[in-house]
């Protein structure tokens, strides 16, 4: 036998790497191997990545500053599934870090994360990429992009899935994602409901709360709401509210079912079915405060349609709201007043509550919780609203206190609320005197300086309810509130300027507060707005009118027209036409201005002197004009010049010139023998240079106006008009008793028009010299402001003025219209004799114009041709 010869091993081949074990205890390492070729290495590094990333948020932070992220997101699409498996099981992990998320973001990993949803994958993959996705879905931007790859699709269909973190993951991403509108349309339009009820079924209380809480969301669209209905979706819901095990559900099962009863087929569904009944009465005993709160919500919801509310109200709803009233939670308070301010829209609501719920809500209006109080009286504010028995009812409950107290809330809505409730309440004198004597004005002036509109608008409305009384609109005077008031009138809000004329002009009603209003601007403002075809309104209108009504001056010169029922009072002067915006000077500075060429200023006073200070009495000047001005000097030097000029002749003191002619019937001197000034029955001969030089002296006096104006400013009166008031005393003597209206009228025309040059006839009305008259009495008077009574030669506005002025004084009812060309005239109304005595409806009063020039007392019919001519129109 031979030798064995022992055979010998080969070498391992030179170009062969020796297998090599590491052990690595630094993540840094390991994030290197992430670049290895090898699908072990790669498998068992991202193994051990993926548990280190487990053990916290520093991990996962430590992985991204690393550099982890990107090599990892190339193995999502790498050949080997264990390491693409493993590679996806790192950011299912990862990608709740935020600054991971947007990372992924911009490196656009989404498509690859979505293609794991495949049906083909594993069901831990499906798992770790659904968490991925529920991860990126917290972020706005990564809903949209989950959305524009796709990914709602394959999330829907993994609802369906085995196991259930994939299922619990997936409708956590779905609910994420259905905040958006877009989403929340194509859910609808894949049919994700009768998956996502069947996930209600789930033994996993988190599955049941994430798809209620989604069917809570896309509920809010009606499609949904009628997929929901198909699906027996109702049935489920009602049975989660009666299992009591599944309390913790019964929140967010109302919150769906709150979306459903808005549609009123299925309020009619649950109501035939008993389902309706079952949730109330749920609501009504629940101790649970999100539940009663829920509860009240869905009746909220639904109580804006009217048909609802009838059903609600049918199923005894209210029982139900005011035990809501009692509980200790106030989120359940607040949504129970809620309720009611959308129940008491049904009339037979309102009822109910004035005696079951007002007393309750008004206790609440004292709650220290603003958010309760405010929805307390938004309650009242709905249920007081064209209910004056609640209104009275809430009055009763001692509300005024707590709303009066309200109006100083720092919370806006509870300030607009508590306005409008005791807006309501105003309506009613009696509670509008309670509401006064809590000084609600007071109250009120902090809402008017709100810069919030509805507050503003609100607090407007309530000036204008409770300033109906004296009383009330001096106490807003006084405590300052008509300056907040008419800046209202500046608002750029529509209502708040609505509002705003309104309750000025309310205030507008007392003469003293109407001229402090107009001092304030108001009536500038108005004829601003008014101007305004997009701004103006009825109120804003009606309180520039009013605010006229009271400056008729004003009135006369903007519109040209005076109502009858515009009483002409002591003060009046007739400026002429003035354009819109153009500011009218007051009496006193019109006085003070220099003479000038212009048209005269008619002046309407009844007074026969100006009765000066005690210290003024035995100086000869007439302080009448605010100016000094010696009447019976000046008058005499006055009459001197003329004399020699003209061939006019002065009727004693200075009446008007006229042609020389007998004394008027009346058997009258002239204007300043009957108004207790100097009388002068002519120029006296023989007074030579002593005459002269009392003269001299007396016109001395003209050359310090300033001195003498400043001594009497705080004495300032208007100018007397003597002659004019012995007209009203004879007007009164003489022609109020007489009964008939139109010989009243008759004999006031003839009356006015002696007064003023007598009859004219149209062919001799172009030689009437009544300018030079005007003229003169200006120059004399040293004014451009001439007193009525003083024209003895007028033509139609002296004479139209004049008979609107005497006509007010004793009853007669006729209004002042200016025309063009110095035309103006008088309008009667007088009811057809022959109609009177006749059974029946009787006609209108016919409108007649007032002749005063042609043939005085004629009345001539309204548009008619004489009319016309006469009006020169």
């Amino acid at each position: 036998m031979g030798k064995k010869i022992k055979k010998e091993v080969e070498p391992p081949p030179k170009d062969v790497f020796d297998p090599l074990m590491i052990e690595s205890k630094k993540a840094a390492t390991v994030v290197l191997m992430l670049k290895s070729p090898e699908e072990d290495i790669l498998a068992k590094a991202c193994e051990a990545i993926y548990k280190f990333a487990l053990k916290g948020e520093e991990n996962k932070a430590t992985l991204l500053e690393l550099g982890a992220v990107e090599p990892l997101t190339k193995l999502l699409t790498h050949e080997d599934k264990i390491v693409r498996r493993n590679a996806m099981m790192i950011f299912g992990i990862l990608a709740s870090n935020s600054d991971v998320k947007k990372l992924l973001r911009e490196l656009e990993v989404m498509n690859s994360v979505i293609a794991q949803l495949s049906p083909e994958e594993e069901v831990v993959i499906h798992e770790f990429a659904s968490l991925c996705l529920a991860n990126m879905s917290v972020e706005y931007t990564g809903k949209v992009q989950i959305f524009e790859h796709g990914g709602l699709e394959p999330l829907i269909r993994l609802l369906s899935s085995s196991d259930p973190d994939v299922k619990k993951n997936s409708i956590e991403c779905i609910y994420n994602l259905v905040q958006d509108f877009q989403c929340r349309s194509t859910l609808q339009e894949l049919n994700a409901i009768p998956p996502i009820l069947e996930l209600l079924k789930s033994e996993y209380p988190i599955i049941q709360l994430l798809a209620l809480k989604t069917l809570g969301v896309i509920t809010c669209d009606k499609e949904a709401r009628v997929t929901l209905k198909e699906n027996q979706g109702l049935d489920y819901l009602t049975k989660i509210l009666e299992t009591k095990e599944l309390n913790d559900l019964h929140v967010e099962a109302l919150a769906v079912i709150a979306n459903c009863l808005e549609d009123m087929d299925t309020m009619v569904l649950m109501q035939q079915t008993g389902s309706l009944k079952k949730v109330l009465s749920f609501a009504e005993n629940s101790t649970i405060p999100d539940i009663q709160k829920n509860a009240a919500k869905a009746i909220t919801k639904a109580a804006y349609d009217p048909e609802n509310r009838k059903v609600f109200h049918e199923q005894e709803v209210e029982k139900c709201l005011v035990t809501l009233l009692g509980s200790d939670s106030d989120g359940t308070k607040i949504a129970a007043s809620q309720a009611i301010s959308a129940m008491c829209e049904n009339s037979s609501c309102k009822e109910f509550f004035n005696t079951q719920g007002i007393p309750q809500i008004v206790q609440l209006l004292r709650s220290d919780n603003e958010e309760v109080r405010e929805a307390a009286a938004l309650a009242l504010a709905n249920l007081t609203t064209s209910s004056p028995a609640n209104a009275n009812a809430a009055a009763e409950a001692d509300a005024i206190d707590p709303l009066i107290n309200i109006l100083s809330s720092k919370r806006d809505g509870a300030v607009a609320n508590a306005a409008t409730v005791l807006t309501n309440m105003a309506v009613q004198e009696p509670l509008r005197a309670i509401i006064q004597n809590h000084e609600v004005m007071h109250a009120l002036l902090g809402p008017l300086h709100s810069t919030n509109t509805v507050v503003q608008s609100t607090a407007a409305l309530t000036v204008a309810a409770t300033a109906c009384d004296v009383e009330a609109r001096n106490e807003l005077r006084n405590c300052g509130g008509l300056v907040p008031l008419v800046e209202l009138l500046r608002s750029k809000n529509d209502e708040v300027r609505r509002h705003a004329s309104w309750a000025v002009m309310v205030c507008a009603g007392d003469e003293v507060i109407a001229v402090e209003l107009c001092r304030l601007g108001a009536l500038d403002i108005l004829e601003e707005i008014n101007r305004s075809l997009s701004r103006k309104n009825k109120f804003s209108e009606a309180a520039y009118n009013k605010l006229l009504n009271n400056n008729l001056s004003l009135k006369y010169s903007q519109t040209g027209y005076l109502s009858s029922s515009n009483i002409i009072s002591d003060g009046f002067y007739d400026y002429g036409r003035i354009n819109p915006g153009t500011k009218l000077l007051p009496l006193k500075e019109l006085c003070l201005q220099d003479l000038n060429d212009q048209r005269a200023i008619l002046l309407v006073n009844n007074k026969s002197d100006t009765s000066p200070p005690p210290s003024m009495e035995d100086k000869s000047s007439d302080v009448g004009y605010g100016r000094s001005i010696s009447s019976s000097s000046s008058l005499r030097r006055a009459s001197k010049e003329k004399a020699k000029k003209n061939s006019f002749r002065f009727s004693a003191g200075f009446g008007s010139p006229t042609e020389e002619k007998s004394e008027p019937a009346s058997g009258r001197n002239t204007v300043l023998s009957r108004g207790g000034l100097t009388k002068e029955k002519g120029v006296r001969k023989g007074k030579g240079k002593k005459e002269e030089e009392k003269v001299k002296e007396e016109e001395e006096v003209l050359t310090v106006p300033k001195l003498t104006e400043g001594s009497l400013e705080k004495e300032w009166y208007p100018p007397p008009d003597p002659e004019f008031y012995v007209y009203v005393l004879e007007v009164t003597k003489s022609i109020l008793p007489i009964v008939n209206i139109k010989e009243q009228i008759e004999v006031l025309a003839k009356y006015v028009a002696d007064k003023m040059g007598g009859k004219i006839s149209k062919e001799k009305l172009a030689d009437f010299s009544w300018e030079l008259h005007i003229s003169e009495l200006k120059f004399q008077l040293k004014s451009n402001v001439v007193p009525i009574g003083y024209i003895k030669k007028g033509i139609f506005y002296h004479r139209a003025l004049l008979f609107k002025a005497l006509a007010d004084r004793i009853g007669v009812g006729c209004s002042l219209v200016r025309g063009e060309y110095g035309r103006a005239w008088n309008e009667v109304k007088l009811v057809n004799e022959a109609r009177k005595g006749v059974i029946g409806n009787l006609p209108p009063p016919e409108e007649y114009i007032v002749d005063l020039m042609f043939h005085p007392g004629n009345l001539l019919k309204l548009r008619s041709k004489e009319a016309e001519l006469y009006c020169f129109l």
